[in-house]
């Protein structure tokens, strides 16, 4: 499974505490993992479908990663439910 970190997401990203940089690290780890057939899908992790090709997993309480899922995994955005809802309506 390819996949990619736009722009958007590691200027949010650098933002965020190093435990909350970790937690976020660990969500995308386990996800790539079961999409690859690695491990079984956490129901912790909370995959949400936004619409479409649009998804999101949870990284701790506060925080969510947005990605694009067609072909290969295109991490977008992270950060809580009402940024990632801003952030959607500008898609």
């Amino acid at each position: 499974m390819q996949f990619e970190f736009k722009t958007s997401f590691d200027r949010c990203f650098k933002k965020l505490s190093p435990p909350r940089q970790q937690k976020v690290y660990q969500s995308i780890d386990v996800l790539i993992k079961h999409l690859d057939g690695e491990a079984a899908l956490s129901p912790g992790l909370g995959l949400k479908n936004w619409h479409g090709d649009y998804w999101e997993i949870r990284a701790g309480i506060k925080d969510r990663v947005l990605f694009e899922f067609t072909d290969q995994i295109v991490f977008l955005f992270v950060g809580n439910h009402n940024q990632i809802r801003k952030f959607m309506k500008r898609k």
